[in-house]
């Protein structure tokens, strides 16, 4: 079993559609791969990553990006691409519950956010997802970088759980590179970057309504709900990202 990619910019972006990620990650999880990783592409995120070489390298290591975000399907349409949906953190997560709760016994370690949002989220998977055992909450310090000791801390504490998957919520690219950097170290099989996705599920901010969701305007009610976080990345980066595909498309057509 496959997922077929495409390349934006010089990262290799699913395309093959949310049913086939998760039957990718499914096997992963059952035939017992240790350290797998999902992260999600965004305008924003590849943008950021042109001055940041870890979190670039962090995304072109991982197992599986996912095109979250209407300017990656645009950038793929405008470099003549396949990708044709977007793929959302929580898309993945939502889907993978699902399908891992259906299957039997498995094992979440949630890692990030507030002890408070993370008890949110251990509360409603017990109603949600009742066949998913969540076996570990840990809310990491809230500073720039990790020290030693917070990482070696995390790490045994993760692994003295034994979760099957490893979700983690602390903002890009903190959350890509934290995973980057210490996945080798995680007796995990699947480890997903979901940022946002915790305070969703928890319920702490709302989700776009469907239209927006299906109109590719998912970021405007976010950008209303949080404009002091999202301006930059709405109204300079994501411009910069498609400024940038124009002109490598124009580049190949003249070559």
């Amino acid at each position: 079993m496959s997922i077929e990619n495409e390349n934006i910019m010089g990262y290799q972006v699913v395309y093959s559609g949310v049913n086939a990620c998760i039957k990718q990650i499914v096997s992963w999880i059952e035939a017992g791969k240790k350290g797998k990783y999902f992260v999600c592409a965004n305008p924003h995120a590849l943008e950021v990553a042109k001055s940041d070489k870890i979190f670039s390298q962090a995304i072109k290591e991982a197992d599986l990006v996912v095109p979250d975000g209407i300017g990656i399907i645009i950038a793929s349409k405008i470099l003549g691409g396949q990708i044709g949906e977007r793929i959302t953190g929580s898309d993945i997560f939502w889907e993978l519950c699902l399908a891992l709760n259906g299957r039997g016994h498995f094992r979440y370690f949630f890692l990030g956010s507030t002890h408070e949002t993370l008890t949110k989220i251990s509360d409603k998977m017990k109603l949600d997802f009742p066949f998913i055992e969540v076996v570990g909450i840990y809310s990491p310090p809230f500073k720039k970088e990790f020290s030693a000791n917070d990482n070696l801390l995390m790490i045994e504490t993760i692994n003295q759980a034994k979760p099957d998957v490893l979700w983690v919520g602390m903002t890009a690219p903190k959350q890509e590179k934290w995973i980057y950097h210490n996945r080798h170290s995680l007796d995990v099989k699947f480890i997903g970057a979901i940022g946002a996705v915790f305070d969703f599920y928890a319920g702490n901010i709302r989700r776009s309504s469907s239209w927006f969701l299906n109109h590719g305007l998912e970021w405007l009610p976010r950008l209303l709900q949080e404009p002091g976080r999202l301006w930059e990345r709405t109204l300079i980066s994501a411009p910069l990202f498609l400024m940038s595909v124009l002109a490598d498309r124009f580049r190949k057509i003249l070559q």
